[in-house]
């Protein structure tokens, strides 16, 4: 099946099951903590794991979660051919930002475009602000209530990759290699992955199943750091300070009030600019400490921006005798474009698969990080494809049951163009 019409053909019959899935996935709370130093970073994770890895087996595809709440998952090749072992990678764990519990997942049918107003807190997602509307005529659009966030982001990508195990175990017609599933803990704080075992895993080549519009194929991720401050002063009795106290507080201030106010941070960066953050400032007078984030598409900007915000600090905390300061840079994640330039092939077949299913493939930069960068850093090139998700770490997060369905269907394709391209015990 080479042409789009045979690929489309292919699951005219099929009932999909990633709506139910998703409905049902988004009413656990799996609300990942920042602040947790515990693996995963809250235990709830666990609870939607156990239940994946239950429907896993139920479909008999072999399947274990380990003590870290990971679940790694076979679907055993069905072809005489050597094919590489393709994985697909999604995320339980939904954001810090904005609750996750009680989500109240609530179905807009056969979308005619306009506001979509939800029920609750006065939430509106706008055409004007969300583009991709215009495409989702006819659409039924699924969102929360408006008191919390929907959980899309990525439970839309576990809902999918469910719904394409369940494809492949029923239609053993459907002919495909070794597929590995990974379904992952603490993606949106950063950590789960520093713990996730790519040998178990098992996969030569992987896709994270967690992008927007269907077609989207994203290979190219900022490079990240955080830098940590803290501005040691003197804390004394306010009454008698005079030449004694130091307020940290105040060095603090006068530091960030440096920053430059049209450029450098988010606000006023897009595409392929970095930028510098101020995510928080804690302190009082004795310490004050700033957490700052930074991130371009070239690594070597990373250190000229630490540079420069090294010595403005320094130039301010002269000023203060008796002040001292700590300036600690961690890495946090590089741009996984140099790894997956080196084996080309993973996104040749994914925008053939794309192609294949009539659609535009849409090549994207991601302006943050992915658990794909990490991994494809761990030896197996990770690039993304999307799942449907919209305005994720918000109350006004929504995703298109048909956006879902057609993910399904890429991930399929993906498998199929794989096998094709693979020689009978012969592989390259």
């Amino acid at each position: 099946m080479n042409n789009k019409n045979n690929s489309s053909e292919r699951y005219s019959t099929y009932k999909f099951t990633c709506k139910e899935r998703f409905l049902k996935y988004v009413k656990y709370d799996t609300q990942s903590d920042d602040s947790s130093t515990s693996i995963p970073s809250t235990e709830k994770q666990k609870t939607l794991l156990k239940e994946l890895l239950l429907e896993l087996k139920k479909l008999g595809v072999q399947s274990e979660m380990d003590i870290k709440g990971f679940v790694y998952a076979q679907i055993k090749s069905n072809t005489k051919k050597k094919v590489p072992k393709i994985g697909f990678l999604s995320h339980v764990d939904t954001s810090p930002e904005v609750s996750g519990a009680n989500v109240k997942p609530t179905i807009h049918k056969n979308y005619s475009g306009g506001n979509i107003k939800l029920p609750k807190d006065n939430q509106t997602i706008s055409p004007k602000q969300n583009h991709v509307l215009k495409d989702m005529i006819g659409h039924d659009i699924i969102t929360s209530d408006g008191s919390t966030l929907l959980g899309a982001d990525d439970k839309a990508g576990v809902a999918v990759m469910m719904d394409a195990a369940e494809y492949m175990m029923k239609h053993p017609d459907f002919k495909h290699g070794d597929v590995m599933l990974g379904f992952t803990i603490d993606e949106e704080v950063g950590t789960g992955i520093d713990s996730f075992d790519v040998k178990k895993f098992g996969a030569e080549f992987a896709y994270t199943v967690d992008g927007e519009t269907p077609g989207e194929i994203e290979a190219e991720n900022f490079n990240a750091d955080k830098v940590e401050i803290t501005i040691n002063g003197n804390s004394t009795h306010t009454g008698y300070a005079k030449n004694k106290l130091i307020n940290s507080a105040r060095i603090a201030s006068e530091f960030i009030e440096k920053f430059p106010k049209d450029k450098w941070s988010p606000e006023t960066t897009e595409e392929k600019e970095g930028f510098v953050h101020i995510m928080s400032v804690n302190g009082g007078t004795e310490k004050t400490e700033i957490k700052i984030l930074i991130r371009d598409f070239e690594e070597k900007k990373l250190t000229e921006y630490e540079n420069r915000i090294k010595k403005m600090l320094e130039t301010i905390i002269k000023n203060y005798p008796g002040a001292s300061h700590e300036f600690k840079v961690i890495t946090q994640y590089r741009n996984m474009k140099d790894i997956i330039d080196k084996s080309p092939q993973v996104l040749k077949y994914a925008i053939e698969a794309v192609k294949r299913l009539g659609i535009k493939p849409i090549m994207k930069i991601i302006r943050g990080g992915t658990d794909g960068s990490k991994i494809s850093f761990m030896g197996v090139p990770t690039p993304n494809i999307s799942c449907g998700e919209h305005n994720f770490h918000s109350r006004a997060e929504f995703v298109s049951v048909q956006d879902m369905e057609s993910s399904v269907k890429t991930i399929l394709e993906i498998c199929s163009v794989w096998e094709e391209k693979s020689k009978k015990k012969v592989y390259k």
